[in-house]
């Protein structure tokens, strides 16, 4: 097993679906890790945001309706531009650029919207007045917000536990620096050496061995920093992608980090600039619209499409009898197998050797009701009904048979990776060609990029690329 990856072995069997190990915590615990992972100072600067501006609304007097307006418009500005993040250094003057431009596209919004339509003067004056009065009274309320977060990760240690990849003598000061300055909110508990180095010096912490994974779990990790070392990147891509998997947040040490400069997603801990990934998508609020988004879409294509699938599995029963549908053992999300369901296009010999045969193309079995229906995808229309028991999503990285996944994940590096979201009807390798017998490493790369880019619009630009595809069917 390659260090710090949770791939299995070769010829190490897939958990199935009901048996599949699971790494979470005695439910107590789970509870303290969750609310220990809580971010305070994001609560209280949208609890404070909002106090704020009920505040100016009743004293500007401003009525509900307008009120309402105001607050949509502060809180998803704000919102947008990140002001509720997570961080580590609490710095008001670092903030307060960002805050007050904010504010300030706010209330142009307001008040072009409000002129394009033809408020009333007075509510829109009231409304004005009031936000103005909001930008004033708020960067105050934003000063003690920031010092009381920093005085209570000293006073109370409201740290996250932090393990720190690499311990080698950047690894180290980081670690010391984390020690000195709890003001940052990072405690490490322990080191995950990513490899040999000549500079080494002597850690302050134990150094974990093993899988990064299971020392995230026993040690209740909720962050991991990535420090380089004089170790080839693999390891550390591992390690970034095992975090990601764990829902921990990963913090990345740049090479030459001495001339990097500020910017989004850069954090500073003292004068060390640390690059924020981001989380696993399956832990975002939005991962949530995506699944009720594929629910629906699941069951009005599943009901609209219902006489095509019947017109396909009757034109199977003519050619070559039953069984109209095909099902298959297929990898999921977590390695965890699910039974795949499609309309059979392969003509039923003596044996199944569809777990260890990667192609049918210029198979003699494949007649011409089978070519047709693999050429236009319609074999595929019934994983609209793994999508709505939750086996797969409608977008995603494609699923494979387990052979083929530990033999891939064997070979191509970070083919594993792939499995930390739910499979998909469609993904962004298939949209660019790679459907079939095609490039498996190219296929791996699309998947992880898809991963770490994910959002509901480029899950959206799949689904329009798709339809592109079946209607003019050449790859874009």
């Amino acid at each position: 097993m390659r260090r710090f990856s949770a791939v299995a072995v070769p010829d190490a069997p897939l958990p199935t679906r009901e048996a599949a190990p699971s790494r979470s915590p005695h439910p107590a615990r789970a509870r303290r890790d969750l609310l220990s992972r809580v971010n305070a100072v994001a609560v209280l600067l949208v609890l404070a945001d909002c106090a704020t501006l009920v505040a100016v609304g009743l004293d500007r007097g401003v009525g509900w309706v307008w009120g309402g307006a105001v607050a949509a418009a502060v809180l998803t500005i704000r919102g947008a531009w990140r002001l509720y993040r997570r961080r580590l250094w609490l710095s008001w003057l670092q903030d307060l650029p960002r805050s007050a431009a904010s504010t300030a596209l706010a209330f142009a919004l307001l008040t072009g919207i409000s002129l394009a339509v033809g408020a009333p003067a007075p509510d829109l004056a009231a409304a004005q007045w009031a936000m103005i009065e909001f930008a004033l009274v708020i960067e105050p309320v934003r000063w003690c917000v920031f010092w009381f977060g920093r005085w209570c990760r000293k006073r109370f240690d409201r740290c996250d536990r932090t393990i720190v990849v690499g311990a080698g003598r950047v690894g180290v000061n980081l670690a010391t620096t984390m020690l000195e300055h709890p003001e940052f909110g990072l405690r490490p508990v322990a080191f995950a050496d990513s490899g040999p180095d000549p500079d080494r010096e002597p850690p302050p912490l134990e150094i974990v061995d093993g899988d990064l994974a299971d020392a995230i779990v026993r040690l209740r990790a909720g962050t991991v920093v990535l420090a380089f070392s004089h170790t080839r990147e693999s390891p550390l891509v591992d390690a970034a992608i095992t975090a990601h998997r764990m829902g921990c947040s990963t913090l990345v040490l740049p090479r030459m980090y001495e001339l990097h400069p500020d910017g989004p997603g850069i954090e500073r801990l003292r004068s060390y600039p640390l690059m924020r990934l981001g989380t696993s998508p399956t832990s975002s609020p939005t991962w949530w619209v995506k699944r009720a988004a594929d629910l629906l879409l699941a069951a009005v294509a599943l009901v609209v499409l219902s006489p095509v699938i019947g017109l396909c599995a009757l034109a199977v029963l003519v050619e070559s009898g039953r069984p109209l549908f095909f099902r298959q053992v297929r990898v999921g999300m977590d390695d965890r197998t699910f039974v795949l369901y499609k309309i059979r296009s392969v003509r039923q010999s003596g044996e199944d050797d569809s777990q260890r045969t990667w192609s049918v193309v210029g198979d003699s079995r494949v007649g011409p009701v089978g070519r047709f229906l693999r050429r236009t995808s319609l074999d595929e229309l019934p994983q609209l009904w793994n999508v709505l028991r939750g086996d797969m999503c409608v977008v995603g990285p494609r699923p494979e048979r387990p052979g083929f996944v530990r033999e891939f994940s064997a070979i191509h590096e970070l083919y594993w990776a792939r499995h930390r979201v739910p499979t998909g009807l469609t993904g962004l390798a298939q949209v660019h060609g790679l459907r079939g017998d095609t490039s498996i490493a190219d296929r791996s790369r699309y998947d992880n990029y898809y991963i770490a880019n994910w959002s509901l619009w480029l899950d959206l630009r799949i689904l329009l690329m798709t339809a592109g595809e079946l209607c003019c069917r050449r790859n874009r």
